[in-house]
């Protein structure tokens, strides 16, 4: 007799991303001995930096496998507030750094120390999927505003006069974003914060993919505020994805209310990474990173006008991340369709517009350069003879 599968009723609200579908379909084709082009998974293709896995070894091998406290290694809680005063002038005192278990981790925390049930988190749409899921495993409630070339596919002030309410608790953006690669400028920033601050909500700055902007030098929204929550991850821009290590910034009077919730959700984040990612800020890692953010944009810089000569509309140069959100009407009305219809013919993997939200998702399609230039052009070359046929 099968048992009734009886889930919480939240889990309605919850949406798969239906990009891993077509993942374990490429890899299906993969094992089956079909060359594929990935361009779908928001993943660098560079193995994490040497510094950063040798310091991962000797941590293994020195016995620093033991807990850390919730809130993080304290020497790692350190070396991230020294980055911010490097990197961007700006003072963090360590105490406001959490360390969690990737960006995922720090999110988790966020939502449920900030949001009760029925309570509105403001967010753009395009967006990432996750951060809409992360609002309704705490029963709060996700408002998806549309976005456009107009505002560069980034919330603004006027977005929010229009959408707050009496039961708005937070706004989220991202900058640079997923899946559009688009950056707030520090003024509209500053003026989505005042907003936000005069209203009593909270504010919280997805800054994940700072590191990886092109022709642009980023500010962290802890220049304009104390009063934001940052999140930040060791995933994209150091390259540790599988190591799940992440951080928040809080302002100071609730760093005991997202360590209470750290100790009884994750209890601390993975010691060996923690350890490991204290070597991220090493000059001789620094080094390397800039030399792949520069590959980065050689393959934007390749791979965005192939698109846009093929017909594809990217209306606004993406400044930041590895992606390009294309419309794709010209050649569909089913974009999820014509990204299974493209795998399994051409052997070329993207993403439907379906995972980022109700904006038009039909029309829209994300490539994701994070392979090789020489697979990005094979990539193209068989998208061009698709589109053909």
């Amino acid at each position: 007799m099968s048992k009734v599968v009886d889930l919480a009723d939240r889990m309605a609200a919850v949406q798969p991303f239906h990009v891993m579908a077509l993942l374990a379909q490429a890899r299906r084709l993969e094992a089956e001995g079909r060359d594929i082009v990935h361009m779908e998974i928001g993943e660098p293709d560079f193995e994490t930096p040497a510094p950063i896995v040798q310091a991962g070894i000797e941590a293994l091998k020195s016995g620093k496998h033991h807990y850390t406290p919730a809130t993080g290694l304290p020497e790692l809680r350190q070396a991230i507030s020294d980055f911010y005063q490097q990197k961007y002038k700006v003072s963090v005192d360590p105490k406001r750094i959490l360390i969690t278990p990737g960006s995922s981790g720090a999110l988790q925390l966020l939502m449920s120390a900030l949001i009760n049930p029925g309570q509105q988190v403001l967010m753009a749409d395009p967006g990432y999927p996750c951060n809409r899921n992360f609002v309704r495993l705490v029963d709060g409630e996700v408002i998806s505003i549309p976005v456009d070339v107009e505002t560069g596919y980034q919330l603004n002030l006027e977005h929010l006069k229009q959408y707050w309410n009496d039961n708005s608790r937070a706004v989220m953006v991202a900058s640079p974003a997923n899946p559009t690669g688009t950056l707030i400028a520090e003024a509209e920033m500053r003026s989505i914060a005042d907003f936000v601050a005069e209203k009593g909500g909270h504010m919280m700055v997805d800054e994940i993919y700072h590191g990886l902007t092109y022709g642009v030098n980023e500010q962290t929204a802890l220049a304009i505020s104390d009063d934001v929550f940052v999140i930040n991850s060791f995933s994209k821009y150091f390259g540790m994805t599988g190591w799940r290590l992440g951080w928040v910034v809080a302002p100071e009077v609730y760093v005991d209310g997202l360590d209470k919730v750290a100790q009884n959700v994750f209890l601390a984040a993975s010691t060996p990474a923690q350890y490991a990612a204290l070597a991220a800020f090493r000059p001789e890692t620094m080094a390397v990173l800039e030399q792949r953010r520069q590959v980065f944009e050689q393959r934007r810089d390749y791979l965005l006008p192939a698109l846009r000569q093929m017909g594809f509309e990217i209306p606004v140069t993406p400044q930041g991340a590895f992606y390009l959100y294309a419309n794709c009407k010209h050649f569909t009305d089913n974009s999820y369709q014509f990204c299974i219809d493209l795998l399994q013919q051409s052997g070329v993997a993207v993403t439907p517009g379906k995972d980022f939200g109700l904006n038009k998702p039909e029309q829209h399609l994300r490539f994701a350069y994070t392979t090789s230039l020489e697979g990005l052009k094979e990539g193209v070359a068989r998208l061009q003879k698709f589109i053909a046929a």
